[in-house]
């Protein structure tokens, strides 16, 4: 009987032992698989970026660390190789078609500029690939604007340099990076600032990446609030979409209310009616910074928020055309490090 038991015993754990090893080649090949699919190959032999192993963002990817949840998917913040990130993890299928991925991570490797946030590396080891950015401490725009505890004090200083940085991000991805970058959801929850208010464009999750000749999308993907009527009418998406979006940030930022408040009040028809009747906007203008002293300057940075809100496409500045602006406003001495 305790040879029959010993035996049993035996086969039962090298069954185990075999269904283990079964198991853990089909998490082999599954993952060899997933790392090919999604473009591992080529982001090797191009050595722009890190390639994780998804045991290495394993301890950063716990309920613990979860700091966002959205349209994109989850966001989950940690260290990796000592450096503090942000790790996005998509909602499966959430991401462009898997051949253009490794084109994609390939021309983000290229973007570095202050006012964007840098991608550090990504993990292709799964069904949908994870990015790794770097984390930006303070959280984004619309948290310091609309948070209703804890309201941080905003003078008008570091409103007009967090405007003007930004800009200077977005005209970047319009005009000087490698390939022509088209955002596609501009808004204050998509600018994050650092400990100092730096301001960085993030989220390409949504960002598209355009060749200068294909600037058309049959998908609008974004947020409604901030989204360019005529892009929405068309489904045409162009650096003169990202102007209209930004025109509303504008205004978020000198008004510090949301793009919609309360009773469904649009910000945007507000400011228009202000301008089509030729009145002075103070009423809209934030109270903390609308002293005085400060509404000429708040009315020119609303007479260039609404030159962004065009309807005619072509009447609306370039990203270049609104840092310049922006930059004549400056009344600090010190022009900001991003500006330069």
């Amino acid at each position: 009987a305790a040879q029959i038991c010993i035996g049993t015993i035996g086969g039962a754990l090298v069954i185990a032992f075999t269904a283990f090893v079964i198991i853990i080649r089909k998490e082999k090949r599954k993952t060899k698989e997933f790392y090919e699919k999604n473009g591992g190959l080529t982001l090797e032999k191009a050595k722009v970026i890190k390639l994780f192993k998804k045991e290495e963002l394993k301890p950063v990817l716990k309920i613990s660390n979860l700091i966002g949840k959205g349209g994109f998917g989850e966001v989950y913040k940690g260290v990796v190789d000592d450096i503090l990130v942000a790790v996005k993890k998509p909602i499966s299928g959430n991401v462009l078609e898997n051949k253009q991925f490794a084109n994609e991570v390939i021309i983000q490797s290229q973007v570095i500029h202050k006012n964007i946030v840098r991608l550090i590396g990504c993990c292709l080891e799964v069904d949908t690939p994870m990015l790794v950015y770097e984390f930006i401490s303070k959280g984004s725009l619309h948290e310091i604007l609309h948070r209703v505890d804890n309201k941080e004090p905003l003078n008008l200083d570091v409103r007009l340099s967090i405007v003007a940085e930004s800009a200077h991000g977005l005209a970047y991805m319009h005009s000087q990076a490698h390939t022509k970058i088209l955002h596609g959801d501009v808004k204050p929850a998509n600018i994050l600032l650092d400990d100092s208010f730096v301001p960085k464009i993030s989220d390409f999750g949504i960002s598209r990446l355009i060749a200068i000749d294909k600037e058309h999308t049959a998908n609008v993907i974004g947020d409604m609030t901030y989204m360019d009527p005529v892009y929405l009418q068309t489904g045409l998406l162009t650096e003169k979409s990202d102007v209209y979006s930004f025109g509303v940030v504008i205004l978020e930022v000198i008004s510090r209310k949301k793009a919609t408040h309360s009773d469904n009040n649009s910000l945007v028809t507000s400011f228009l009616e202000c301008h089509k009747e030729k009145k002075k906007a103070t009423e809209l203008f934030d109270k903390e910074i609308a002293t005085t002293g400060n509404l000429e300057l708040l009315d020119t940075l609303a007479g260039i928020a609404v030159g962004c809100l065009n309807l005619d496409v072509d009447q609306r500045p370039s990203m270049t055309d609104v840092v310049a602006r922006l930059l004549t406003l400056n009344r600090s001495q010190i022009v900001p490090v991003g500006l330069i």
